[in-house]
């Protein structure tokens, strides 16, 4: 409890019960009844748990904030490689942040600033091409760190980090791989996010879940972000060997 904070008691309150019954109902064949529950404490002090207290029924019990934050956390992803594995974990949890003293956060377009943070974890190493500034200054860092486009570029110079595959070929990227967006048909990318789900449907087809920033995305699908959030929209992944 801070300095500023002060523990507030509560008076000792009682509690009255009128019940009312109206005469004329009963000649009518029904029975009308209001309770009412009142008290002298004046309403503007907190209520503290005691004898005192009344209780409403018929309310239905609100979520507590525990309930809540549990729910909203998103299921762990396991993978059977530690590196992948630590690569996902720190998406994991940082999948919704704002804010990083670290790596500092590009406003709207911090998309692929997050997913080198995951390469990161994951055990890549910096190089002369693809670095991030130890200022946390977000727009101190390289372009192949920040823009999508220019991640693009690097990873082609760079066969060793990753190969690139087509939306054709999504039966083999792995969780852990990259998506990149070309919303535009410009040939360009607009997006990157990190691949944390794929699944063989029924039908022979491939489900592609991924994360990542800007806008805040746990497990949103390829295929809901290419015909319903942007129709027309073309996916490609950077496979990244484990």
């Amino acid at each position: 409890m801070s300095p500023s904070h002060r523990l507030l008691v509560s008076r000792p309150r009682r509690t009255r019960l009128i019940v009312m019954s109206l005469a004329g109902a009963l000649l009518a064949g029904g029975v009308a009844t209001t309770v009412a529950v009142t008290s002298d404490n004046g309403g503007d002090e907190p209520a503290a748990a005691g004898a005192g207290d009344t209780t409403t029924v018929g309310t239905r019990p609100q979520p507590t904030e525990t309930t809540a934050a549990a729910a909203a956390a998103p299921a762990a992803v396991t993978s059977s490689s530690p590196a992948v594995q630590a690569q996902l974990d720190y998406v994991r949890e940082h999948w919704d942040d704002t804010e990083s003293e670290q790596f500092g956060v590009l406003g709207d377009t911090d998309c692929v600033n997050f997913a080198s943070q995951s390469l990161l974890a994951r055990g890549w190493e910096t190089d002369d091409e693809w670095w991030y500034s130890d200022s946390g200054d977000p727009w101190a860092h390289s372009d192949a760190w920040v823009s999508s486009t220019a991640l693009m570029e690097y990873l082609e110079e760079h066969p060793e980090r990753a190969t690139a595959l087509t939306d054709d070929e999504r039966d083999s990227v792995k969780v852990g791989d990259l998506v990149q967006f070309d919303w535009d048909d410009s040939g360009d990318r607009d997006h990157t996010g990190i691949v944390t789900s794929v699944t063989t449907n029924a039908d022979g087809t491939t489900t592609v879940l991924y994360a990542g920033h800007t806008d805040a995305t746990w497990d949103r699908s390829v295929d809901t972000a290419i015909t319903e959030l942007h129709p027309g929209g073309t996916a490609y992944y950077w496979s990244i060997p484990e």
